[in-house]
């Protein structure tokens, strides 16, 4: 049986290095990652212009239908081929990225806590905060130097879709965490707290066929 952690939060505001963390206590071999912006509905069909002004931070544009169906085979022990999404064309791409089963599934993405069928699958629910004009900053390096961006197509979207849609579902969505962690990365005691309540579940599904 896996143990699956939540981690939700903002972007930019350190979700991927509260997942490393993890990642380097338990290693490689013992974590399965999905990550919902795998799961972005494929654009394609559209003109570019058209996918450029979609808006990617509402809950539909994301086919979380199919994230619960491949959490599910993880969880009954069958491998996935999860889905990679191209983010400078705006589109799903052909090639797959095979997952197998491991005792650790993380669930990660700014709106896994607002997906009731995801929270329910979640053994621990965790948000990571932190402060509006940090989350800013950090999305405007990574836009500009992973996703080909311009400072000025970051900061319209922001506007237009980001803001918006954080205040309306990403931030009420913190009321489902576990645990709530501030300053993101940083935070190196809740980071601690989660890493023994990991090892502490992990103990007690290892102990479980003894008492079957």
């Amino acid at each position: 049986m896996s143990v699956v952690i939540g981690i939700a939060g903002g972007s930019g505001s350190g979700k991927t290095t509260v997942q490393r963390c993890i990642l380097e206590r338990f290693g490689p071999d013992h974590i399965a990652l999905l990550d919902h912006d795998a799961y972005y509905r494929d654009l394609s069909h559209l003109p570019l212009e058209d996918r450029a002004r979609f808006n990617f931070d509402h809950p539909g544009a994301l086919e979380t239908g199919l994230m619960v169906h491949q959490l599910d085979d993880l969880l009954a022990g069958a491998p996935i081929d999860k889905p990679t999404y191209d983010f400078t064309e705006h589109r799903r791409r052909e090639e797959t990225v095979q997952v197998p089963p491991r005792p650790v599934v993380m669930v990660e993405g700014i709106l896994v806590l607002a997906e009731p069928e995801l929270r329910a699958r979640m053994d621990i629910k965790l948000y990571v905060d932190a402060a509006a004009d940090v989350r800013l900053m950090r999305r405007i390096e990574r836009d500009i130097a992973d996703r080909g961006r311009t400072l000025e197509s970051v900061l319209a979207q922001y506007r237009r879709t980001v803001r918006p849609m954080h205040l309306e579902f990403v931030e009420p969505s913190k009321r489902h965490a576990d645990v709530i962690i501030p300053r993101g990365g940083k935070n190196q005691v809740a980071i601690d707290m989660v890493l023994a309540r990991v090892q502490s579940l992990l103990a007690v599904d290892a102990q479980a066929p003894l008492h079957a």
